[in-house]
């Protein structure tokens, strides 16, 4: 086992894996930047190195620094929590090559399931449902038209090298192939640094569910339920929840082994996500596998009372998985509370906090690194806090999620509370009925206190 262990991020999540470490006996190391000198992971670890200044090229990505400080304090893993370097395959490679584990997947998982259109290859070959579409990087424009008119329209033009909604284009007809083709490629160029595209059939009214899995070094894997993650604003995750109110017992039976079908096909070791798409009709279709823990893995502990990054650290440490896949016992949602101004198109909100009241009681919790006095930078993501409430029927979650927003207090900032508050209202969502176009139809409605 571990004797210590360096994460190599910030906020909730470094707190979220140090909490789980001393509870292993295992001694951890915060990295952090000029602007996170305050935050509550620098305070709770056994030890901190600052790794460079506020902008996260000269310290989060900073490898070089990252490797430097786990070599002077001894660490013998690094955990790399999600964002920044937790699916960079060059950053795993050399962690291996310094005699350092790396807490995650190896080079040739994130090499192999990085690029999108590899990873669709793969799961292809696998027998995993893929979104029918290209087989591969689009050669050019002709065959851009090509393979739109074989597909049949709508299509969506993705980048391979895209994220967080980068590089992505619907288009419902052919006159306006051309213009889509050209901005997204601009886009992903700009962003990346790589303009390669692929296509894909658009799915009409779908919905974001996915599956959560874990590997062990023996090639065995298993999965840990669903999550759906439908309601997105330009692809970003704004509350997930399991089980899902899409999900039926045997839908869940057939996503589950195709999720671990797909990771065991890859020998995937680690904690992981296959991402689908899943049509109104209950299709479902591979989108993308996350080799990393996600934002929203507390809801998938709660439900089963597991503890996810407790999990990786011993696959990690060559221990075996027990090879049982699970289904939800209980109800779970997580809202992000991001520090933003909802009532302005979501303007992030950096500042200092100057009150802050927690929410509590059975069945509530909250993930967060934040407190009164505590400045929000504004070099990083605008997440601060995660709340998840848990109870017997999604009906008792979202009560209960209501009571904990109402007693969240946070002055100083804006946050994304009113939004949460009003979703939790919204006939639509209490009916379970919403895809990953909800937020285009939703209307935030101004607030006398918010």
């Amino acid at each position: 086992m571990f004797k210590k262990i360096l994460i190599a991020n910030r906020g909730e999540i470094a707190l979220r894996v140090i909490r789980t470490c001393k509870e292993m006996g295992i001694k951890t190391v915060a990295v952090y930047s000029t602007a996170d000198a305050d935050s509550l992971h620098v305070k709770f670890a056994d030890e901190a190195v600052c790794i460079g200044p506020a902008p996260s090229s000269e310290s989060y990505l900073k490898i070089s620094n990252i490797i430097a400080a786990a070599e002077i304090t001894n660490a013998d893993g690094i955990h790399p929590g999600y964002g920044f370097l937790s699916e960079n395959a060059k950053f795993s490679k050399i962690c291996e090559e310094h005699g350092i584990k790396f807490i995650g997947a190896s080079e040739e998982m994130i090499a192999k399931m990085g690029d999108k259109a590899t990873a669709k290859a793969t799961m292809k070959a696998a027998g995993v449902p893929c979104v029918p579409g290209s087989e591969g990087i689009i050669a050019d424009f002709e065959d851009c038209k090509k393979i739109a008119k074989e597909t049949g329209y709508p299509v969506m033009l993705k980048a391979t090298a895209g994220g967080g909604g980068k590089g992505m284009r619907a288009v419902w007809k052919p006159e306006d192939l051309k213009d889509a083709w050209d901005s997204a490629r601009q886009e992903s160029k700009a962003a990346f640094g790589n303009d390669d595209m692929y296509m894909e059939k658009l799915i009409e009214e779908p919905r974001h569910i996915e599956i959560q899995v874990v590997g062990d070094s023996r090639g065995k894997a298993c999965h840990l339920s669903e999550r759906d993650c439908s309601v997105q604003r330009r692809h970003q995750k704004l509350t997930e929840e399991v089980p899902s109110p899409f999900m039926t017992s045997r839908l869940r039976t057939k996503m589950g082994k195709a999720a671990v079908k797909a990771a065991e096909y890859i020998k995937y070791e680690g904690a992981g996500t296959v991402e689908f798409l899943v049509d109104k009709h209950r299709n479902f279709y591979f989108m993308e596998m996350n080799t990393r823990i996600q934002v929203e893995h507390p809801i998938t502990e709660q439900v089963i009372d597991f503890d996810l990054i407790r999990e990786q650290i011993l696959v990690a440490a060559g221990v075996p998985i027990s090879g049982k896949n699970y289904t939800p016992n209980l109800h779970s949602i997580e809202c992000r509370i991001n520090a933003e101004d909802p009532f302005n198109d979501f303007r992030p909100s950096p500042g200092k906090i100057t009150t802050l009241h927690a929410p509590g009681g059975h069945g509530v919790r909250l993930d967060t690194h934040v407190y009164a006095g505590y400045s929000i930078p504004p070099n990083y993501d605008s997440m601060i806090a995660k709340l998840i409430t848990t109870a017997q029927t999604r009906e008792e979650a979202i009560n209960k999620m209501k009571r904990a927003l109402d007693e969240f207090v946070i002055e100083g900032i804006k946050t994304t509370i009113p939004f949460h508050r009003q979703l939790m209202e919204h006939p639509d969502y209490l009916a379970g009925n919403y895809t990953t176009k909800f937020m285009e139809d939703f209307k935030i409605k101004e607030e006398t206190d918010n």
